[in-house]
């Protein structure tokens, strides 16, 4: 299991949610996590319970992602977004919106996803702007850990 540590952060402009894991897998095998379809299907990048049962991806910067999660009562959940940078293996940066039943947008995030090798394992920095309120910053936290641990238990077995 990776360890976890959360640093939620308030500014007087936005919340900001910044999460730290350290991972038992080298640094190229984390982001090839996080960017190959043979990864993404082990661990889905979805929390726990939850299943992905649509994406597209075009990984490149200016490349668009589009992902349907299904809960576990069986709600269909979408966000999308565009990549804004991709430093291979070192960091990722997009954005992150989710839409409503009506497919409309809400409010975007950027999400920055930085990973540092650390003696053969992989410290990974999330850092979530954006948000329009703690709330929302707190609910991603929840999910993003839940996909972490996720995320910890696929690479003990790539």
């Amino acid at each position: 299991m990776a360890a976890r540590k959360s640093n939620p952060v308030t500014t007087a402009a936005e919340p900001e949610l910044v999460i730290t894991r350290l991972f038992d897998a080298p640094r190229s095998l984390v982001f090839d996590a996080w960017t190959k379809p043979e990864h993404l299907e082990h661990w889905q990048g979805a929390p726990r319970g939850f299943t992905v049962t649509a994406h597209d991806v075009d990984l490149r910067p200016g490349g668009a992602f589009r992902i349907r999660m299904r809960s576990p009562e069986g709600v269909d959940h979408w966000l999308q977004g565009v990549y804004r940078e991709i430093v291979k293996p070192e960091r990722l940066v997009f954005t992150h919106v989710w839409l409503d039943a009506q497919g409309r947008p809400g409010k975007q995030t950027v999400v920055t996803i930085t990973l540092t090798e650390r003696g053969g394992k992989t410290e990974l920095t999330l850092r979530q702007t954006g948000f329009g309120s703690v709330e929302s910053r707190d609910g991603h936290k929840e999910g993003w850990n839940s996909t972490f641990d996720l995320l910890a238990e696929y690479l003990a077995t790539a």
